[in-house]
This record gives structure tokens, sequence and C-alpha cells, in this order.
């Protein structure tokens, strides 16, 4: 099941429009995946539960929103086992595309 979140923010300068809007547009990347369960999440932070379609091996994902450098840091960490033959790279370079293009779709006029 997909699980949707809205944010709602007080909005007063530009920067805090653009942060939200990059906050919004990763929840949006992420519930758009598969298997997904959001764990907590904060002003800057979300921690993200990704479980494996076939050996059901959940994986943790965290995103911490640098504000200062305007920059998303992203940790990405199997539980169990010594190589994950590369899903986790690759689940991070689709967020990391998914996000690209809707934040430049978002931003273009």
């Amino acid at each position: 099941s997909l699980l949707i979140i809205q944010l709602a923010f007080l909005i007063t300068t530009d920067e805090e429009i653009l942060l939200n809007l990059k906050k919004n547009i990763l929840f949006y990347t992420i519930n758009a995946m598969r298997r997904t369960r959001i764990v907590s999440h904060d002003k800057n932070y979300l921690h993200v539960e990704f479980t494996t379609a076939l050996f059901r091996f959940v994986d943790d994902v965290e995103f911490l929103i640098d504000e200062k450098n305007r920059i998303i840091h992203i940790r990405s960490a199997s539980r169990v086992g010594y190589s994950d033959l590369g899903v986790n790279r690759k689940r991070v370079e689709k967020i990391r595309k998914t996000f690209s293009s809707l934040f430049t779709k978002a931003t273009s006029k």
C-alpha cells in the first residue's frame, strides 16, 4: 500500500519554500517506491525501511537535509549479510534520479 504524507509548513522566505519543496519531493519519491516504510522523520531527517522483494531483507536508508550546504545526505545499509549485490546503490541512484527529475520540473519556468 502507498503511504501518503502531506506536510504543512509556515512559509516565510524563498529558502524555506525551496526546503519544503525538497522535503515534499523526497517524501513523494519514497512513497512512490514499493515495499517502503517511513520509520521516523523530523525537520531535516528521514529514516526509511525498504524490504527486498525476494528474500524480504530489510535495508535502512537515512536522509539528512543539510540546509546550510543545500544538499541531502543519504546513508543506505543492509541489516544482514556481507553483500547486497549492489541493491542499495541502485536504489539510492533511482531515488537520486527521480528526485532530480521532479525537482527540475517543479522549479523550471
